[in-house]
């Protein structure tokens, strides 16, 4: 049980930040909806898929992390705590407020900080570091469906 703990309390975390993102956006589907989308927009039900693997794999990778012996953990997951954050701040920054321009600065930053995440879970478990390139390749294709939210509808 002592091995499992780590996993529980890990993806307790993750998808208690994935509850309060996907409330947010919930609310705001209507404004969203209403929105004028770029070509290679998924569906609207493909969204909470991918985001409930991504938040998976990001619980996984942290556990084993927390887990791994030897090296200093902290700073791995420091930034695996930072990259929730941000993560959890664009939903409310994009759905909650609507201020889009925004929001795409806020996702590189977010990006960056996934790639960081990426680097350092490397050095402790390279699995969890593998595991996380999906989550990054998707902030990219976010990146741009939010870009060209904004300067298709408000430019």
């Amino acid at each position: 049980m002592k091995k499992f703990k780590p996993y529980i309390i890990s993806f307790i975390i993750s998808f208690a930040v994935a509850g309060l993102g996907g409330l947010v956006t919930y609310l705001n589907l209507d404004r969203y909806d209403s929105l004028i989308k770029p070509p290679f927009s998924p569906p609207a039900f493909l969204f909470p898929v991918v985001w409930t693997v991504l938040f998976a794999a990001m619980a996984f990778s942290a556990a084993r992390v927390y887990l791994a012996s030897g090296a200093v953990k902290t700073p791995a997951l420091y930034i695996y705590a930072v990259q929730l954050i941000l993560n959890l701040g664009w939903s409310v920054i994009y759905f909650g407020l609507g201020f889009y321009l925004f929001a795409f600065i806020w996702l590189l930053i977010l990006w960056g900080s996934v790639l960081a995440m990426i680097i350092l879970f490397y050095d402790k478990d390279k699995l969890s570091s593998v595991i996380q390139i999906p989550y990054l390749l998707w902030l990219s294709f976010a990146a741009y469906l939010n870009l060209a939210i904004y300067l298709i509808n408000f430019t």
